[in-house]
């Protein structure tokens, strides 16, 4: 059993990662289709589900075990994404690799924290809160970093960027539902792990 829950750590946290790699580049393709290319870019289809994971992790382990998992997502999402997805001899492409590495930090923190305070309330509360707030600071303090003073138009993409994490958002509440009763079965096992 205690295998098991380090397995199910370990796949929250590798599954962190390749969501951080995969939205960091998906985030330079803008959505070219019905004229979206300067509201949206491929990066907020992905994106959401890190907040699926952080807020399954800290319901399953608690806030200090999904910050562990959050840490180490981040730092292998981000060698994944400077070593396949940063073209270096392009100053955004190395901004793009900075700004997600810092927004998707604070963003996820603040989120454990959020979805922690509101863990007692009805299910939904928690999740949807925790990550309708981490969703727009992340959008925002990404879009700024990436692309102030560049040229491109960071605040309409960072807009049409938010409103598909708001709906993924409330997507994601049927996943969590249905992982959650999962979830809350195995943390009720009688062997507890410390990770």
């Amino acid at each position: 059993m205690v295998k098991i829950k380090y397995n199910f750590f370990f796949i929250l946290a590798s599954l962190m990662a390749l969501v951080v790699a995969l939205s960091n580049y998906l985030v330079q393709f803008p959505v070219n289709y019905m004229g979206l290319q300067d509201l949206l870019t491929y990066g907020a289809f992905s994106y959401p589900v890190a907040f699926l994971i952080s807020d399954l992790s800290n319901r399953k382990y608690g806030p200090n075990s999904a910050k562990k998992i959050v840490y180490i997502g981040f730092l292998f999402g981000i060698f994944l994404t400077f070593y396949f997805s940063t073209n270096y001899s392009d100053l955004i492409s190395i901004r793009i690799a900075i700004a997600s590495g810092t927004a998707f930090l604070v963003a996820q923190l603040i989120d454990i924290n959020i979805f922690h305070r509101l863990r007692k309330k009805i299910w939904f509360a928690a999740p949807l809160i925790s990550s309708l707030i981490g969703s727009v600071i992340d959008t925002f303090l990404f879009f700024f970093i990436s692309f102030y003073k560049t040229g491109v138009n960071w605040i309409s993409l960072s807009f049409g960027d938010l409103l598909v994490k708001i709906f993924a958002a409330l997507l994601m509440l049927v996943p969590f539902r249905l992982l959650l009763l999962r979830v809350q079965e195995n943390s009720n096992s009688k062997k507890k792990i410390s990770v």
